[in-house]
């Protein structure tokens, strides 16, 4: 049977690494085009000449980046949870002196 590493034992180094790649990737990826798709709904550039099947294509990457932001949203939550329920039952060793 393999042995699965308790709670205890597990760096929380990893996840604040995933928490702060996540953060990261809202910022420099998704708001700005949220912002750019927004904008465009909002008619600033009415030079672009969007047809519908290009205005159809920008809503359904922005119906899946919605669907994404919000998975990750999801485990990041999740991963909170986690490591809140550790520190609360004290599993987590105190860190090491180098």
């Amino acid at each position: 049977m393999p042995v699965v590493p308790s709670l205890a034992a597990m760096d929380p180094g990893p996840f604040f690494g995933m928490l702060a790649f996540l953060s990261i990737m809202g910022v420099v990826v998704v708001r700005p085009l949220i912002r750019a798709y927004a904008e465009r709904l909002r008619g600033g550039d009415r030079d672009a000449g969007l047809d519908s099947r290009e205005l159809e294509a920008l809503q359904g990457d922005m119906a899946q980046l919605r669907r994404e932001l919000e998975e990750v949203q999801n485990r990041l939550d999740f991963t909170e949870r986690v490591l809140g329920q550790v520190r609360e039952r004290g599993l987590l060793d105190a860190p090491k002196e180098r």
